[in-house]
């Protein structure tokens, strides 16, 4: 009498497949809240800037130059971007941002005239308008107020001290920053 063996199992490859994948989304997503919440870092894009938002518009933006950068925060295709720059103050309290070789930066191509943006200094986040300076004069004289304040902030790879004296360079874009009103 012969015994009947029966047929082999197949194991099915679903479930951990399933496991799997419900790992690595579980994994991405704790990734992107943290990316979310930390960036932008250095020379690495964020999302959304949080922080206490400020309801008073600002005319005098020199507290600026009390903190190494500014974090903006614009649409692009519809989606939030944020990221780390360089922004100073003038004497007369008008703000402005720094951009090195600007036409290829991925944020500056989706400002255009009277762009609203989000602006993040010491955790506070305000409300603004973003305008190119064109202007050859003015931006010579912005460019002097960012070598000062580089000279203080600066150092870092990504964000190097500038040559005493240096001229501004061609490529250098500089956007004029006020607070949105009603925003």
């Amino acid at each position: 009498m012969t015994q009947a063996i029966p047929p082999a199992r197949k194991r099915s490859r679903t479930k951990p497949f399933l496991l799997a994948s419900s790992a690595l989304a579980l994994v991405a997503a704790v990734v992107m809240m943290i990316w979310t919440t930390r960036c932008p870092c250095e020379t690495t894009p964020g999302f959304i800037l949080f922080g206490d938002v400020q309801q008073a518009p600002v005319t005098d933006w020199t507290f600026a130059n009390d903190v190494p950068f500014c974090q903006i925060q614009v649409s692009a295709y519809g989606l939030p971007h944020a990221i780390n720059l360089n922004c100073f103050a003038t004497p007369e309290g008008h703000l402005y941002l720094s951009c090195s070789v600007c036409a290829r930066k991925f944020w500056a191509a989706h400002v255009g005239s009277n762009e609203h943006a989000w602006l993040r200094l010491n955790n506070r986040v305000y409300s603004v308008v973003l305008n190119r300076v064109t202007d050859p004069a003015l931006m010579d004289q912005v460019w002097e107020t960012r070598v000062k304040k580089v000279m203080v902030y600066g150092g870092q790879p990504y964000n190097p001290k500038p040559k005493p004296g240096a001229r501004r360079p061609d490529t250098w874009w500089t956007f004029r920053v006020t607070s949105a009103s009603g925003s």
